[in-house]
């Protein structure tokens, strides 16, 4: 889509707004949103800037779309608009950590990796897994990513005790607090995390950390089935041994014969120890021993890194636990493979290259009929151009009417990211 174009005094008002306007990359297209080409690029460096960027909008009635670093620009639908692309890589401070409070604050544009080394000089982390490499804060928010340590503490609205955001209108405001037990505004940052970017512009956030633990294990068996990658994680889950993971793969190899059940133990040495042997007993002769991560670690069962029509159909499930086996004999039949949570019941699953259109809405369809028989749902994640045109990205939406109203809220002229989340919004 080519880029629309600015009339003179949109862009001397962003140019006034913010320290760098820009037109954007017209080489390789790193500026496109999901193949739509802003019109200018604004690259803020504080917080002052970003609200005028949003009130030069607001006077000009641009249409914006905030980024993080960039690496999951294509996740979800292309916006309908983007006159202006807010690139918040600037904001790239990690602000304060509290080691004795348990908490860190950091902008919107900076690494989860940089958090993660602030946090690590004290012997503790933020519990998110950087599943994308180089992701950033703004960006973990929006898309809202998990990894495996899901199943012990949650996901990123577990973690999130304050943020501050920019408002359509270019107001700053705040939610909660950098006070573990201060839960005032908490409903707001909770609401904005995983919203793409459509209700308001995330320019730092406040989280909770856990202490590093001493020591981990990963104990790891082959599952034959779909049915006994079920029994065995029910095994682990109804046992008191607490895992800090379990993950399945499926397939296991190229093959595509069966797949693997991994489980994470953390803790102090000699409790790691006990509950890892606990794990070993439930899981059979078969279970293996570790203090190596699974193969792939945290990262999707597809290439995140890959861009245009080499990207996978990238797919995340959720279904109640019980529900386990069905997902995976549902990928089976799809040729997926699966990789996430059997702990918690998310799962990624990825097409194979080459799936053509009509396979990748058959896929879409049966792993959906699979997780929303359990509770669930199926939700594209990803997918090349001409192929996530002809599916039905989100599925049913329960609560559709109740998201669209929020929007009207927080941004009653649809000037943040439209088109970007569910049924257009």
């Amino acid at each position: 889509m080519s880029a629309p174009t600015l009339d003179t005094p949109a862009r001397e008002a962003l140019a006034s707004a913010c320290a760098e306007v820009a037109d954007p990359d017209g080489h390789d297209g790193h500026d496109d949103v999901d193949g739509v080409r802003p019109g200018l690029v604004a690259r803020p460096t504080d917080v002052a800037q970003v609200a005028e960027v949003m009130r030069a909008a607001t006077a000009h009635d641009l249409v914006v779309v905030p980024r993080g670093r960039g690496t999951k620009l294509t996740w979800g639908a292309p916006p309908t608009r983007a006159d202006v692309l807010l690139d918040l890589a600037g904001l790239d401070a990690v602000l304060d950590h509290q080691a004795g409070d348990l908490i860190v604050a950091a902008q919107a544009g900076a690494r989860l990796s940089a958090v993660q080394e602030v946090a690590g000089s004290a012997d503790q982390r933020l519990a998110l897994d950087e599943t994308v490499p180089g992701t950033s804060i703004g960006g973990l928010l929006a898309t809202n990513t998990s990894g495996p340590g899901r199943v012990a503490v949650g996901s990123a609205r577990d973690l999130l005790i304050g943020v501050t955001v920019v408002r359509a209108d270019g107001v700053v405001a705040k939610a909660g607090g950098r006070v573990v037990k201060n839960v005032a505004g908490y409903d707001l940052g909770k609401l904005l995390i995983g919203s793409l970017g459509t209700l308001a512009v995330v320019v730092d956030a406040t989280f909770r950390l856990h202490p590093r633990p001493a020591a981990h294990r990963w104990v790891s068996v082959p599952a034959a089935t779909p049915a006994e990658a079920q029994r065995l994680t029910q095994a682990v889950l109804h046992a008191q041994a607490v895992p800090g993971a379990i993950e399945v793969e499926w397939p296991r190899d190229a093959q595509g014969s069966g797949g693997v059940v991994s489980v994470l133990l953390e803790g102090r040495e000699d409790g790691v120890a006990a509950r890892a042997a606990t794990v070993r007993g439930l899981l059979g002769a078969a279970a293996s021993e570790s203090t190596d991560a699974p193969a792939a670690g945290a990262a999707y069962p597809w290439d995140t890194a890959a861009r245009g029509d080499e990207r996978s159909v990238a797919l995340k499930c959720t279904f109640a636990l019980s529900g386990l086996a069905d997902v995976l004999g549902a990928a089976e039949r799809a040729g997926a493979h699966v990789r996430g949570s059997a702990g918690a019941g998310v799962v990624y699953a990825a097409l194979p290259p080459g799936t053509g259109p009509d396979e990748a809405r058959a896929a879409v369809e049966g792993l959906r009929r699979a997780t929303t028989a359990r509770g669930g749902s199926t939700v594209v994640v990803d997918a090349p151009a001409h192929l996530k045109a002809g599916l039905d990205v989100w599925g049913p939406v329960p609560a559709l009417d109740l998201m669209r109203r929020v929007k009207d809220q927080l941004d009653p002229d649809h000037r943040l990211a439209p088109g970007r989340f569910v049924g257009g919004i």
